[in-house]
Formats: C-alpha cells, sequence, structure tokens
C-alpha cells in the first residue's frame, strides 16, 4: 500500500508549479518593502522541518544581499518574556499549520516590538496567516504523514522567490520556474544506494555546508522519525571540530555537496572520511571527485539543496517500509505540536 508520505513527497514538483504561478502580488509588495526599508536584520520564527527550511533562506539573504539573519528562539518569548527591540527589522514566520502557539506568539511579539512581519503558511486562515502585514500561501495542500516533505520544499521554495523579489534577481526567479522539472527528473533517479546505506544501521553522520547545511538537518530528522536512526547532522566544517571521533571503519555518512563556494570543501571532508574507513555516500548534482549519487542540476546551484532533498524523501519513505517501520505514523509524534 502506498504510503501518505510517498504521495506527498511525489507530488512537490506539481505543488511548487502551483504556488509559483499565483501570489505575485504578494512576494512583489514583501520584496518592495525589504528594498525600501532596508531592514539592519531579519529574524525567522519556526520550529522543526520550517526551521531548518529558515536556514536555508538565513543562507541565501545573507550571503545574496548582506543582511544578517537571526533564528529567533520561542522560549525567548513564551518562557523568558525579553523585551525585544525590533525596530528596522523583519520578521518572517514559516509554519505548516501556522498555529503552534509559540510561533504566533513571538510573531506577534516581534510585530509588536517594532518588526514588520510576513509568514509563509500553507493554513491560509491560521491565526499566524492572520497576524502578519504580508501572507504569502506556500500552496501545499493537506498534508496528513506526520513527515513533513512537501511542505518543506515548498517553504525553501516560497523564501528562495523572495530572495529573487527583494534582490530583483531575474535569473533566481526564472530559474525558479524551471524548478518543478528538475525536480520530477529527481524522482526518477536510482533510491537504492541510500536505502542499503542505511537498512541495517542504528547510527548516522549527515553532512553539508552552506546551502546544504538546512536539508543535512532535515534528512537527519527524517532518519530519526521515520526510521528510528540516530542520525546527526554537522557541517562539513564543523565535524573536524569532534565528532569525527565518531567515525570508525563501516560507520554510514551522508554527504550532501551541492554546486557552489561550499563544495570544495564538502568533497574534501567526504575524502578525509573514506581515509577514516566510513561508509560514505556522496550526493552531488554534477560530476565531482568521489560523487557515488549524481541528481539533475537545478537552474541555479542555490536550488541544488531542493533536487538533493526531493530525492531523499523519497529514499527515506523507501527506507523506513524497508526496516519495517510505517513512515506516516512515526512512534510518540503528532502532525502539529503545540508547543509553549
Amino acid at each position: 500500500m502506498t504510503s501518505k508520505m510517498y504521495q506527498e513527497s511525489s507530488s512537490a514538483p506539481s505543488v511548487i508549479a502551483d504556488q509559483l504561478s499565483q501570489d505575485e502580488e504578494c512576494y512583489r509588495e514583501l520584496g518592495a518593502y525589504a528594498r525600501a526599508d532596508n531592514p539592519a536584520f531579519v529574524t525567522t520564527i519556526a520550529r522543526g522541518s520550517s526551521c531548518y527550511a529558515c536556514y536555508y533562506g538565513a543562507y541565501m539573504i545573507t550571503a545574496r544581499l548582506g543582511v544578517p539573519v537571526i533564528p529567533l528562539s520561542p522560549s525567548i518569548v513564551t518562557l523568558y518574556q525579553a523585551p525585544l527591540k525590533m525596530q528596522n527589522s523583519l520578521a518572517l514566520g514559516v509554519s505548516q499549520s501556522g498555529r503552534s502557539p509559540d510561533i504566533v506568539a513571538v510573531l506577534e511579539a516581534c510585530s509588536k516590538a517594532g518588526a514588520k512581519t510576513a509568514a509563509f503558511v500553507n493554513v491560509e486562515d491560521s491565526p499566524m496567516a492572520k497576524l502578519a502585514d504580508i501572507f504569502c500561501p506556500l500552496r501545499s495542500g493537506p498534508e496528513f504523514s506526520v513527515a513533513a516533505t512537501k511542505t518543506f520544499i515548498a517553504g525553501m521554495t516560497a523564501l528562495a522567490r523572495f530572495v529573487g523579489h527583494w534582490g530583483q534577481d531575474q535569473a533566481l526567479l526564472d530559474g525558479l520556474k524551471s524548478l518543478p522539472d528538475v525536480l520530477e527528473k529527481a524522482q526518477k533517479v536510482n533510491l537504492n544506494p541510500i536505502v542499503e546505506l542505511f537498512h541495517d544501521k542504528d547510527c548516522a553522520l549527515v553532512l553539508g555546508r552552506g546551502s546544504s547545511w538546512s536539508i543535512a538537518l532535515e534528512a537527519a530528522l527524517k532518519l530519526k522519525e521515520t526510521c528510528s536512526l540516530q542520525a546527526e547532522a554537522f557541517s562539513s566544517a564543523e565535524v573536524k571540530h569532534g565528532p569525527r571521533a565518531l567515525v570508525g571503519p563501516g560507520y554510514p555518512v551522508l554527504i550532501f555537496a551541492p554546486r557552489g563556494q561550499a563544495q570544495k570543501d564538502i568533497i574534501a571532508t567526504a575524502k578525509e572520511m573514506r581515509e577514516f574507513g566510513a561508509s560514505v555516500l556522496l550526493i552531488t548534482t554534477a560530476e565531482a571527485e568521489g560523487a557515488d549519487l549524481i541528481l539533475p542540476e537545478a537552474p541555479d546551484p542555490w536550488l541544488d539543496p531542493l533536487v538533493m532533498i526531493q530525492t531523499f524523501h523519497l529514499a527515506v519513505e523507501q527506507l523506513a517500509r524497508s526496516r519495517g517501520m510505517n513512515p506516516d505514523h512515526p512512534p510518540h509524534l503528532d502532525k502539529v505540536t503545540l508547543t509553549v
């Protein structure tokens, strides 16, 4: 029987095409505001997979536009009641449900503290969508599997689209229009190398850097929640500061190496891990030294991580079933987490 996770992940190309065909006005408005107001900094507000999507957006905003981005921990508001000073700033909330109490509370606190607020939310009548100054729908449709897949990619796409409008980067915006076709091609890649690497393992490292740091975190989360596999994500730079002591013969290491400035370092780390005897699976979108799985290239190197995580979502669903687990219903988890 086909799982909901598989159905939802497989729908990502059509979801992204639908998102990109609508709501142009809200993205233009948000981009125009950012250019005119020139915020001193941006804060992101999210939990779980949405938080990882925000890390991707943070790298894009800072690397391409030069504006610092600060992930704002909800407990700063809900537990510590910090006196926020948010003048001349932009607060971005990203959520599937838009109704986790802590996320809503933080976005509201940012607004009261002087920030302009924007929300990228899948549920249009949610408290978070109603609260924001500017609301951009994710357009993912209902997501029933506990493990978020299409909404994660939709969040990444929405943030990349915002960056394109903020920076008036027509090349990036044009590249996004071609993304659904590339995601469709990525679904046809042989997933067996990923499934075989983790089928009988109980631990793993997942590495990325820069634009792929977010998907390393997302992949590690999916391995934990759908496969009960203790996976930890690290930057290919940070892993050298202690975590690589874990690595020995046969230790599984999954590495995402998209095109761009960080690729050389990521590939060097993969080579080093192999020298330690690790079982390395290096995923790239172009021919590269030591590449084990080559995926279709995205229209822009910054979009490569979306292609990579699309393939991984399908692979981890297959992996979960091969390990005798139901990917739609991980133990102890609910679709909406009502944190305070």
